[in-house]
């Protein structure tokens, strides 16, 4: 028998198939056809339902000799969709970047305080959250509003869909900016500051219980068993920490994707509230008796994306022509060795503040600019990782996914930087397997999510911190870490060289 993990976000959907014994049977992905956009934060639902049946149906016909016993769902978070009590959806996917109602949010915070803000929901507010998008409609849709029952999150869409329940987790509740952490409920403080009815959202519970069955009609059309189970899934940062193996206190995720995330696990710490100091939002992990918390920087592959598309385009083309990567071609010219460069990545919150590069000269290799580019991520993240040391969140070590992951040298990287083994996961696509270990628990293949993960998710390669290489990169976090405290930009100083 086997289990599927559903990823879903908001450019394309992933659909992923384990086997209880572990080989991984299918991995699906499939966009969004641009048709979806109905606005730049709206997406419509149709064809978000289309690449999603078109994934499960694909990754079903290569799994029939091994059956899909149970589904569960990792999602982006903020993104809303209006249901009626019928179950109809009544207007498109509101997103999380939306920023209408962010006028409404701001009284909200200004009316309970910042800090009791935080204490409630445990985030830091942002206009990105699902509560913004409620105060709008309440007040500029009062029809739509009136007319909706429940307004759900992305993961419960999904299963609505499926023929199961609109039911949220507490890892996606706590993006809502409604969910009161400590009393795991809807929030009725801070709901009741611009009038939002509790009932108007989904049904709360734990993530990996069961939460219905594939609806007969639906199974069929998708070439799938009759029987299959829907177990509650949750938020995909969660996910993506349980599908790398991060089930204990001290573990990490560090995704590198577009954007790069430093996601670490831990019990409850005794500085927590420390937290909103150094603007850091906590939620609950989809593992029980675990939070999170993430430090992240926009630029991270994008910031490859960009040298590539801007400096290298020919190159860009041609490597696109012959069906070849030229980001792996670009990440095998870093030296090993750190480069005398300091790159500092563009900020975006709370305001946009340019990125920096010194140190170039005429001899600076275009491999070295590169690694130059990804010192400057990393070097935040170790900042984001001494931060996080000094309110009690400890990282022993780190396991890597996204699609960076694939590359030795960027992982060699990381664990210089950050003075810390990194191991890279058996897939790049550790949400959707993290939802398959949720399915598993929650149809009974594993008595806990940490047999699930000693399962079904383990690392391939550990790459540890050359001592030499540490200590260079150590003595530049002090710098950088001065540069990211500043409320304005700075001037940096020089770049230590390699062995200076």
């Amino acid at each position: 028998m086997s289990l599927m993990g559903l990823d879903i976000g908001i450019n394309g959907c992933r659909a992923l198939v384990v086997s209880q014994r572990g080989p991984i049977l299918a991995n699906v992905g499939r966009a969004y056809d641009p048709a979806s956009t109905r606005s730049p934060c709206e997406l419509d639902v149709r064809p978000i339902w289309a690449a999603i049946s078109s994934a499960i149906k694909e990754a079903a016909a290569r799994t029939a000799n091994d059956p899909i016993t149970a589904l569960a769902i990792s999602s982006v978070g903020e993104a809303i969709t209006p249901l009626s009590r019928e179950g109809t959806v009544l207007a498109g996917c509101l997103l999380g970047h939306d920023p209408r109602g962010s006028d409404n949010l701001a009284r909200v915070v200004e009316r309970l305080g910042r800090q009791r803000f935080h204490d409630i929901t445990g985030r830091v507010p942002g206009p990105s959250h699902t509560l913004s998008k409620l105060c709008w409609l309440r007040e500029n849709e009062p029809g739509l509003y009136r007319d909706t029952w429940r307004f759900s999150l992305v993961g419960g869409l999904a299963a609505h869909l499926l023929g199961g329940s609109t039911q949220c987790d507490y890892s996606l509740a706590g993006g809502t900016l409604c969910f009161d952490m400590r009393q795991k409920a809807w929030s009725r403080d801070v709901l009741s500051v611009c009038g939002v009815s509790p009932g108007k959202l989904p049904e709360l519970g734990t993530a990996g219980t069961r939460i219905g069955m594939m609806a007969p009609r639906i199974a069929q059309e998708l070439d799938l068993p009759s029987h299959v189970g829907i177990v509650l899934g949750g938020h995909d940062l969660a996910c993506n920490a349980l599908g790398a193996g991060v089930v204990r206190n001290g573990l990490a995720a560090l995704a590198l994707g577009p954007s790069v995330h430093l996601t670490p696990a831990f019990h409850a710490v005794p500085l927590v509230s420390m937290l909103l100091r150094e603007g850091l939002s906590l939620e609950y992990h989809v593992v029980p008796d675990l939070l999170l918390t993430d430090y992240y920087t926009r630029a991270g592959g994008a910031w490859v994306r960009w040298f590539a598309n801007r400096l290298t385009p020919l190159e860009q083309r041609e490597a696109t022509r012959r069906g070849i990567s030229l980001y792996r071609t670009l990440l095998e010219e870093m030296p090993a060795e750190p480069t005398s460069l300091l790159a500092v990545p563009p900020r975006y919150e709370p305001t946009l503040q340019p990125g920096a590069i010194q140190g170039l000269t005429l001899e600076t290799e275009r491999g070295e600019l590169i690694k130059g580019l990804l010192e400057g991520i990393m070097l935040h993240l170790g900042v984001g990782q001494e931060r996080l040391e000094q309110i009690g969140v400890s990282i022993e070590s780190y396991r890597a996914t996204g699609g960076g992951a694939r590359s030795d040298a960027w992982l060699q990287l990381c664990a210089d930087v950050l003075d810390r083994p990194v191991e890279r996961t058996r897939t790049e696509h550790t949400a959707a397997l993290g939802a398959a270990l949720l399915a598993g628990v929650g149809s009974g293949a594993f008595g806990t999510l940490r047999d699930a993960a000693e399962r079904l998710s383990w690392p391939e390669q550990t790459f540890e911190p050359d001592p030499r290489r540490a200590r260079v990169y150590r003595e530049r976090l002090a710098q950088v870490g001065e540069w990211a405290s500043a409320p304005q930009p700075m001037p940096l100083k020089p770049g230590q060289a390699a062995g200076a």
